[in-house]
């Protein structure tokens, strides 16, 4: 029946079939996340950062109503310079697929069609989270929904800043996700290292997270798990100055009215701008160090008897 929908390119295939150590990725950072050329440059640099740390990537996204796991090169050329791209989360799906679209995953959707063809370990920049002021809009990414449930871990540099930090953590706790601190102590805020939340428990090396990623899901304790990883030190944001941009790229977003799937992309635009640049450079080098982390996770997990 999924042959019906999915494709799966031959060498992630192979790789499945073999107990091989997979790491998927998202493509909504390729179409809705950075400008062209230099998402289609980070999302062919992210696949090799992968492959030069033992695991096999696996870029997901929807071409002509298929849902493609594994891209070719003309196929990430093509999702960086389209316009007529979907932003595809979990309430998308069917009518992406039915009405045979274009469509960029995002976390929710990713872990859906990873945990459909058996891929366990995706790496991404950020995930969603509970939105500033959602104590009146009940603004709440469909990511956290997915992560309480898809066994799929997703190795992040922690939740956008744009976000409201404090309550995506209460959320998470509240849907029993186990948020973990990749060498850190301290829940990074996607461009600063330290956002003054604790982690729930803190691993220091991959194969220690891969025991204990395989013993949640060998006691059927069913669910996705936060693994956050700090941006490198050296292209850390200066706090202040991230979080004044974040402020009034924020402010600017109510007074346009802009609100659900369209905020993120046009925060993210915005405090780039204010920044000069400096937020994508910072947003780039994270998801590289998100790659690393999660394609030695995905091999030792693979190896985890």
């Amino acid at each position: 029946m999924l042959n019906k929908y999915i494709e799966i390119k031959e060498e992630v295939r192979k790789a499945l079939e073999e107990n091989k150590p997979v790491v998927s990725l998202e493509s909504t950072i390729i179409s809705h996340g950075m400008p062209y050329p230099q998402n289609v440059e980070t999302a062919r640099k992210v696949e090799e950062i992968v492959r030069e740390n033992g695991s096999i990537p696996a870029t997901i996204a929807i071409l002509d109503g298929k849902i493609k796991v594994g891209l070719t090169d003309e196929e990430l050329e093509y999702l960086g310079k389209a316009k007529n791209v979907v932003k595809a989360s979990r309430r998308d799906l069917p009518f992406i697929l039915a009405k045979k679209l274009n469509g960029a995953t995002t976390v929710a959707s990713t872990m859906i069609i990873s945990d459909l063809v058996g891929i366990r370990v995706f790496a991404t920049g950020g995930v969603g989270g509970v939105h500033r002021g959602a104590q009146q809009t009940f603004d709440i990414s469909a990511d956290l929904m997915e992560l309480a449930h898809t066994n799929v871990a997703v190795v992040c540099a922690g939740v956008k800043s744009i976000l409201d930090i404090g309550l995506t953590l209460e959320y998470l706790e509240t849907q029993g996700v186990p948020v973990i601190g990749f060498a850190t102590d301290e829940f990074p805020a996607f461009y600063t290292r330290k956002s003054g939340f604790n982690v729930d428990y803190r691993v220091d090396d991959t194969k220690e997270l891969a025991k204990a990623i395989k013993t949640k899901w060998d006691l059927n304790l069913d669910g996705g798990l936060v693994i956050s990883n700090p941006i490198p030190e050296e292209y850390e944001m200066d706090s202040e100055k991230i979080n004044t941009a974040i402020e009034n790229a924020v402010k600017e977003a109510e007074e346009k009215g802009i609100k659900g799937k369209e905020t993120t992309p046009f925060l993210l635009s915005k405090i780039k701008d204010i920044t000069q640049g400096k937020s994508l450079e910072s947003n780039i080098e994270l998801v590289y160090n998100n790659a690393l982390v999660a394609s030695k996770l995905a091999y030792d997990l693979s190896n985890e008897k």
